[in-house]
């Protein structure tokens, strides 16, 4: 498993405890990892690369959201590479940092009928790709991060996020 410095603070909200965290966010996020390097040919550094977590609220998250993304609302993931960052090129040794909103993910889980873990283990994969220059923003490219983020996924046993399939 290609290995990852995973750095956690767990800030606002009744998130699961922090080795609960760094548990899950090693097994998911060292998934995406192999499968970047091995599916996307990603090369991947001899130190282990950076990436900095944040599980925090509605209110921290809708702050942070208003600021660098002028919404005013809260949303459910949010990630910012270190550097600037282009699909299929290594970003450097900070990855950067991925933000959770524990209400919204909540919310959406129960609206999904889907278990917290699982929806957290989704946004983890949804916010690991965004630093690696996988966006959605278009058609195209919309349809091929959901293609990396169900490959990943499938490979955690888990359940296509966008469709209604049975887990692999």
């Amino acid at each position: 498993m290609t290995s990852l410095d995973i750095q956690i603070s767990v800030e606002e909200g009744p998130w699961p405890s922090e080795a609960e965290l760094q548990s899950l966010s090693e097994r998911v996020l060292g998934a995406g990892a192999d499968f970047l390097r091995r599916e996307e040919k990603q090369p991947f550094p001899k130190m282990p690369p950076e990436v900095s977590l944040v599980f925090t609220d509605d209110a921290s998250i809708r702050a942070i959201n208003a600021e660098w993304r002028d919404q005013d609302k809260p949303t459910n993931v949010l990630s910012f590479p270190a550097f600037p960052v282009v699909p299929g090129k290594m970003p450097g040794p900070m990855l950067g940092d991925i933000i959770l909103a524990h209400e919204t993910l909540v919310r959406e889980a129960k609206d999904l009928g889907k278990p917290f873990d699982a929806h957290l283990t989704h946004l983890l994969v949804h916010g690991f790709l965004h630093l690696f220059g996988y966006d959605h923003l278009d058609e195209s490219d919309a349809e091929r991060m959901e293609s990396l983020e169900t490959r990943i996924l499938a490979g955690l046993g888990l359940s296509d996020p966008y469709g209604d399939s049975d887990p692999v």
